[in-house]
């Protein structure tokens, strides 16, 4: 009976334990966070009840399993304490990893929600985005080195390692430096404040918004939905576009080619009412001006401003679109044209077409009594 209970006890025990105190805890935060609710860290640390159960449980099993009495345990001993170490340490760093991320998670989100302006919320996103990367990675080396050296002959091979770190770090240095550039880069970006997450960027011609910034690459999300990943590299040796730099406002222009004889100052008047009407127009300012001329056309400048890059490209579409139809609706002469000659029938005699003797033949100019030279 004793060789039944025994095991059940440590086992069951165990696990009773952990349960009670993995709900105490969860029970805790609940309180904490709803007495205070403008600390979103409590509500965050309950995701942590999982790992947490986990590293209890195998605790206890790691500390109790060789008083079970079972001769399987006592045949395996070792390898049974080996694989609890091995789970403790994975569950531990596990953990870590869920605390981090609530405490970075938790700051950004206070910060916030206090925070005005926009590009520094975005920057502050960037920067902890790559800290809780820099420590997921930190403790991912740390926990797998753990786990390395609690088996006894890795301790023998660290050691070697560590005699011959220096050769080994000069090798590593030079066949890696492409990733090490990225790694520094992406710090360099983080904490210089050069392009952040969900700034508008140009980048090879094409528009769109920074999705994501890692240690190593960077994802920007295209206006058609694409995805354009590029090293981190990239963006501290070449030039790009950053719309978001600065501030999101923007200013755009739409031109128009028109006839000599469109009527400019009621096109100012149109434009003025369809910006006061448009709700992507932001009302810092506007113009209407004649910015060149052909023999044929004469090309107009609608200048516009909104608070970002979609609403500029809204409100330029806005006015391209509201404008043509105004001018097609009560100045159709305003538009271009093309003047073409009427084609001579078919079965007509070219001899008839050409000019009498003494006739100026259409589209030529007389020479006047001085231009014989």
């Amino acid at each position: 009976m004793e060789d039944v209970l025994r095991p059940l006890i440590v086992v069951g025990g165990s696990i009773v334990v952990t349960l009670i105190l993995g709900w105490l805890a969860d029970l805790a935060l609940r309180r904490a966070d709803t007495a205070r609710p403008d600390t979103p860290l409590w509500g965050l640390l309950r995701r942590c009840r999982v790992p947490l159960q986990v590293v209890l449980v195998t605790a206890l099993l790691r500390g109790l399993y060789d008083r079970t009495g079972l001769a399987f345990i006592e045949d395996h001993e070792a390898g049974l304490g080996q694989i609890l170490s091995l789970v403790l340490i994975a569950a531990t760093a596990w953990l870590a990893v869920r605390a981090s991320a609530a405490i970075v998670e938790s700051s950004y989100s206070r910060y916030a929600a206090g925070a005005r302006d926009a590009a520094r919320v975005r920057r502050v996103r960037t920067q902890v985005t790559l800290i809780q990367r820099v420590v997921t990675a930190v403790v991912i080396v740390v926990a797998a080195a753990s786990m390395l050296l609690t088996f006894p002959k890795m301790q023998t091979v660290g050691q070697s390692m560590l005699a011959s770190a220096g050769l080994v770090g000069i090798v590593a240095g030079v066949a890696a430096q492409s990733t090490l550039g990225n790694l520094f880069a992406g710090l360099q970006i983080a904490f210089g404040d050069m392009v952040r997450i969900g700034d508008t960027v140009v980048v090879d011609k094409e528009w769109g918004t920074v999705e994501e910034i890692t240690l190593t690459f960077l994802t920007v999300r295209t206006w058609d939905e694409r995805r354009i990943t590029m090293p981190v590299s990239y963006f501290t040796s070449k030039p790009f576009e950053n719309w978001s730099r600065g501030g999101a406002q923007m200013t755009g222009t739409v031109f128009f080619h028109l006839d000599h004889a469109a009527p400019v100052e009621k096109m100012r008047e149109r434009l003025h009412e369809i910006l006061q009407n448009s709700t992507d127009w932001d009302g810092r300012g506007w113009s209407l001006v004649v910015t060149d001329t052909t023999p044929t056309t004469i090309q107009v400048r609608a200048l516009v401003t909104a608070r970002d890059s979609d609403s500029i490209w809204s409100v330029r579409c806005e006015v391209r679109e509201r404008m043509i139809d105004w001018l097609r609706a009560e100045h159709p002469y305003a538009l271009p044209r093309v003047v073409t000659a009427a084609a001579p029938d078919s079965g007509e005699d070219p001899a008839r077409l050409a000019p009498a003797d003494g006739e100026r033949r259409p589209g030529t100019l007389d020479k006047g009594p001085g231009l014989d030279g």
